[in-house]
C-alpha cells in the first residue's frame, strides 16, 4: 500500500508542477502588441485608411525612426547597415554562441493595410519588450531584423544573402527611387554591399511571424500556419510594339494595334497557367499604353509579368510556353513582343525541418491549433533560407485579404503568433544548447 500511496502522491506533484510550469509560461502583452500595431499604421495612414509607407518614402524613413527607437528601449543596440537593414542586438549569456535572428519588414505596397509583415515586426519587438519585463535571458545572442524594401523586391534580405544584384540597384518603385538611391537615403551604403553579406552557418537560426496573405487558416479556423516552403517568383518586363496611327482612317484589317496584341498576351498567360496541374501562378499586373490618347491606335505597350511556383523548373517551363504564345500572337497582329527578364527573382525556398518542429512545439505547448502549409507569397524568409536554418510563422488574415486597407488580422491571432514566436525562440535557445 505503501508503495501504491507514494505513486499517487508522486503523480500528483507531476502533475501540479507541469500545470504550475504551464502557468508560468511567459506570455506577450495582447494589447500593447495592438496598440503598436496601431502606432505604426500613422506613418503614411491617409484620410480614408489606405496606407502606403513605400520603401524609401517620407512615411517609411519616419516609421523606421520610431521602430528604432522601440527596439532601443527593451534594450538592444540598434544599427542600420550598409542595405539599409534596421538591426537590433541583445547579447546572450554565452557570447561564443550564433545568434537567434528574427524579424519582418515595416515597408508597404502603395495603398496597402497595416498588418502584412507589420505583424511580425511588431511582435518581434514585442518578445523583447517581454523578455526585458520578465528578466528573461538566453544563451544565445538575439537578433532584430527589419529587413528594408521587402515590398519592392526583398532587398535588405537579398543583400544578407548575397543575392541582390548589380543591376538590381537601378529598379525603381513608386516613389521614383532606385534601389541605389533608397539604401543611401535610408542610411545604407551601395557601394559597401559586400560587407553586408552574412556566411551560410553564421546564424543558428531564423524565424519571420507573418500573416497568412491567404484564407487557408481563417477558412479552417487554425491558429497558426507552419510553412512548409516558400514560393519561388519571376519577374519580367514585357514590351509590345506596334504602329500608332490614326483612330478613324485607318481600317480594322490595316492595324498593328499593340494594346490589342496585348490584351490576347493577358488571355494566353491566364490560359497557359491554367493549362498544368499544380500550384503554379501567373500574373500581369500592370500595363501602359502609348500615346495613350482615345484617337490614336496603341503604338507600344508595356507590361508586367510573373509567375511564382515551388520549383525553379515549373517556372521556367510556364515562362517558355508564355514565350511560345507570345510569338504565335506577335506574328498574327504584325508586332513584336519583347521579355526583359528583372533582377527581381525570389529562389523558391523550403523550411528547415527541425525549425518547422520547434513551431510546433511552441504552438502545442501553447494549445494552438496548427498546420502544416506553403506560402504562395514571397517573403524575407526565402532569402535567409539560403544562409540559415529557417523557419516561418503564420497567423489568419481575414478572408484571406492583404495588401489592401481592408487587410485584418485579429488582436487575438497577432498575441498567438508573437507567442508562438516567442516560445520558439526558447526552445530553439535549450535546443541549440544541447548541440
Amino acid at each position: 500500500m505503501r508503495l501504491k500511496h507514494l505513486f499517487i502522491i508522486a503523480s500528483f506533484i507531476l502533475v501540479s508542477g507541469n500545470s504550475l510550469q504551464s502557468q508560468a509560461t511567459v506570455m506577450i502583452n495582447k494589447d500593447r502588441l495592438e496598440s503598436s500595431i496601431f502606432e505604426l499604421a500613422k506613418f503614411g495612414q491617409k484620410e480614408n485608411g489606405e496606407t502606403s509607407r513605400v520603401a524609401f518614402s517620407d512615411a517609411d524613413v519616419a516609421s523606421r525612426a520610431y521602430v528604432m527607437n522601440l527596439m532601443k528601449a527593451v534594450g538592444m543596440e540598434v544599427s542600420i547597415d550598409f542595405a539599409g537593414n534596421i538591426i537590433g542586438f541583445k547579447a546572450g549569456t554565452d557570447s561564443s554562441k550564433k545568434t537567434i535572428s528574427f524579424g519582418s519588414h515595416i515597408d508597404t505596397v502603395p495603398d496597402g493595410g497595416n498588418y502584412d509583415g507589420c505583424v511580425g515586426s511588431m511582435a518581434a519587438i514585442e518578445v523583447m519588450w517581454t523578455f526585458m519585463e520578465e528578466n528573461v535571458h538566453t544563451t544565445h545572442p538575439l537578433e532584430l531584423i527589419i529587413f528594408s524594401n521587402e515590398e519592392g523586391g526583398v532587398m535588405g534580405s537579398r543583400a544578407l544573402a548575397g543575392e541582390l544584384g548589380e543591376s538590381a540597384l537601378n529598379v525603381v518603385n513608386s516613389t521614383g527611387f532606385s534601389m541605389r538611391e533608397g539604401i543611401e537615403r535610408l542610411g545604407g551604403n551601395p557601394k559597401l554591399l559586400a560587407e553586408v553579406v552574412r556566411k551560410k552557418g553564421q546564424m543558428a537560426a531564423f524565424l519571420e511571424l507573418h500573416i497568412e496573405q491567404g484564407a487557408i487558416l481563417d477558412q479552417e479556423n487554425i491558429d497558426i500556419g507552419i510553412v512548409e516552403g516558400i514560393v519561388g517568383l519571376n519577374w519580367w518586363d514585357v514590351e509590345i510594339s506596334g504602329f500608332a496611327n490614326h483612330a478613324g482612317t485607318t481600317p480594322m484589317d490595316m492595324r498593328q494595334d499593340a494594346l490589342l496584341a496585348a490584351s490576347k498576351f493577358i488571355i494566353a498567360v491566364n490560359d497557359a497557367a491554367n493549362s498544368y496541374e499544380g500550384k503554379q501562378v501567373a500574373t500581369v499586373g500592370k500595363i501602359a499604353a502609348e500615346p495613350g490618347a482615345p484617337n490614336v491606335i496603341p503604338g507600344k505597350v508595356t507590361l508586367s509579368l510573373e509567375i511564382r511556383d515551388l520549383s525553379s523548373e515549373v517556372i521556367q517551363k510556364l515562362f517558355l510556353d508564355i514565350e511560345q504564345r507570345a510569338k504565335k500572337i506577335a506574328e498574327e497582329s504584325g508586332t513584336e513582343i519583347r521579355f526583359r527578364a528583372l533582377d527581381t527573382t525570389g529562389k523558391p525556398a523550403l523550411t528547415t525541418v527541425f525549425v518547422q518542429d520547434k513551431i510546433k512545439m511552441a504552438a502545442e505547448k501553447l494549445g494552438l491549433s496548427h498546420k502544416n502549409m506553403q506560402s504562395g507569397a514571397g517573403h524575407d524568409a526565402q532569402d535567409m533560407a539560403l544562409i540559415a536554418p529557417t523557419g516561418m510563422i503564420f497567423v489568419p488574415s481575414k478572408n484571406g485579404i492583404s495588401h489592401s486597407p481592408e487587410e485584418f488580422t485579429t488582436a487575438e491571432d497577432m498575441a498567438n503568433g508573437a507567442n508562438v514566436l516567442l516560445q520558439t525562440i526558447l526552445i530553439l535557445d535549450k535546443y541549440l544548447i544541447k548541440k
